[in-house]
């Protein structure tokens, strides 16, 4: 397995080069392009974590840059202390839904968003290069932050969306139950904690914090028997499943069926909306903003308020720059990512859950009545190595397709007027992902196959 870096941060396994000396490089390199100010880092529970951790605890130290170390915690809680604190920067050790033999590193600037393709090259070329000073041993001080966690809940529920007392009130009335599948990793504390705090009731499934993995971490229906069949088996009104850095919701209604992770940030745009009054905004005079991959779901919702959906490639930093460009209410990924900017600007389950549970107390509706009420769309996920150019594939694509909407912004998109279909490399895996979607699921297939004869 290669090593894989990209803006998603850096990722791989022992096997190919995950050791001290690299990671203390990459440190060393994230620090030089910093400006002055401490580091705030995070981890994922992996067992791997923790050398990892003492391994750029040590470069930082020697090279004279105060540490803070918060722990066992959440990507998106690194990102909101970076966010909201002096803090010039942070690292979360993570190799988000990557399996257990993986571990790395997500680099976060110091307002808390991830790095940019040109800031990432800049850090790349002081590591490829050796262009990482020597530092004498100048033993910075550590910090050890242990409040991380709660200060994360605390900024959800100064959102706003249960300052109203009847919400929860509500939830305990109906006696609400949620099971948790937090793959024992960063989220096995505080989603079931911010799940109680809104008065549900929680069984935890896989949520001990080891970090070792009950089943392959990234959150597919395919991945997720035991949280569907738990559901079913307790009666639950919903089950949450999050990857091991909690950056990723993905949503299990009543009856044990995964509703499908596209609905995530479909779900929660819609409470947004529904909540636009306590969020501060006008849904006529706002906009949502998806990667190229995302369901059109969001469009249909979106239309229904009077909103505009804007697209950026696939990637949180691409997706939070054309936010902030566009002064975006909300936003995310298809892969289950939520953003809300009146929390912070990053993909954040915890605000997903708070979302989907405000939207659930104030309509009354079950999860399968709130999903089943969507555009209903079939879609496809593909993914295979593919080790080529895309360029002859995008050539080839505007001649069979000239007759549709050709987006070469983040590999090739084309669009039709009732589906769609995606090829483009992968940030995170050393592969090609091709997406179709489509209002029947044998129309999806041909889109897939027609791009599979391209390659």
């Amino acid at each position: 397995m290669p090593f894989v870096r990209s803006i998603s941060g850096l990722r791989a396994t022992e096997e190919d080069g995950l050791n001290p000396k690299v990671l203390a490089n990459y440190a060393l390199a994230f620090a030089e392009i910093l400006p002055k100010g401490k580091i705030i880092i995070g981890r994922d529970g992996r067992p791997s974590g923790k050398w990892i951790e003492d391994a750029i605890l040590t470069a930082l130290r020697n090279a004279g840059r105060q540490a803070e170390v918060i722990g066992i915690v959440p990507t998106p809680t690194v990102q909101l202390m970076v966010e909201h604190s002096n803090a010039s920067g942070g690292i979360a050790i993570t190799a988000s839904h990557n399996p257990s033999q993986w571990n790395g590193l997500k680099f976060l600037r110091e307002d808390g968003t991830f790095l940019n393709q040109q800031e990432n090259e800049k850090m790349w070329d002081l590591v490829d290069n050796d262009l990482i000073e020597d530092k004498e041993q100048l033993n910075a001080e550590v910090i050890i932050n242990e409040n991380a966690l709660q200060y994360h809940l605390q900024k959800i529920f100064d959102i706003g969306l249960f300052s109203n007392n009847d919400y929860v009130l509500t939830n305990k009335k109906r006696k609400l139950t949620a099971i948790v599948d937090a793959v024992n990793a960063s989220g096995s504390e505080c989603v079931p904690a911010l799940l109680r705090e809104i008065g549900y009731e929680v069984i935890e499934l896989h949520c001990d914090g080891t970090g070792e993995f009950p089943h392959t971490p990234e959150p597919l229906p395919e991945n997720l028997s035991s949280l569907c069949e738990a559901v079913k088996n307790y009666s639950a009104d919903i089950g949450i499943a999050v990857d091991p850095d909690a950056d990723r919701l993905v949503i299990i209604d009543e009856n044990g069926r995964a509703i499908g992770e596209e609905k995530t940030i479909v779900l929660s745009a819609l409470s947004a909306f529904e909540h636009s009054d306590v969020l501060g905004f006008k849904p006529d005079d706002s906009t949502v903003t998806v990667n190229l991959s995302t369901s059109r779901m969001i469009d249909g919702l979106a239309r229904g308020f009077g909103a505009k959906v804007e697209r950026s490639r696939v990637g949180e930093i691409n997706v939070v720059e054309k936010m902030k460009k566009n002064n975006s209410v909300i936003g995310g990924e298809g892969s289950g990512g939520v953003i809300l900017p009146s929390c912070h600007f990053g993909r954040d389950s915890l605000v997903g859950i708070a979302l989907v549970c405000a939207l659930i107390s104030k309509t009354g509706k079950s999860i399968s009545a709130l999903s089943d009420d969507l555009k209903k769309y079939s879609i496809i996920k593909t993914k295979k190595e593919f080790s080529k150019s895309l360029s002859t594939v995008i050539q080839k694509a505007k001649s069979k397709f000239s007759y549709a909407k050709i987006n070469t912004e983040d590999g090739l998109r084309v669009d039709f007027e009732d589906s769609w279909v995606q090829v483009r490399k992968s940030n995170t895996e050393p592969i090609i992902r091709i997406i179709a979607e489509a209002e029947n699921i044998g129309q999806a297939e041909n889109l897939i196959q027609g791009i599979e004869e391209l390659l």
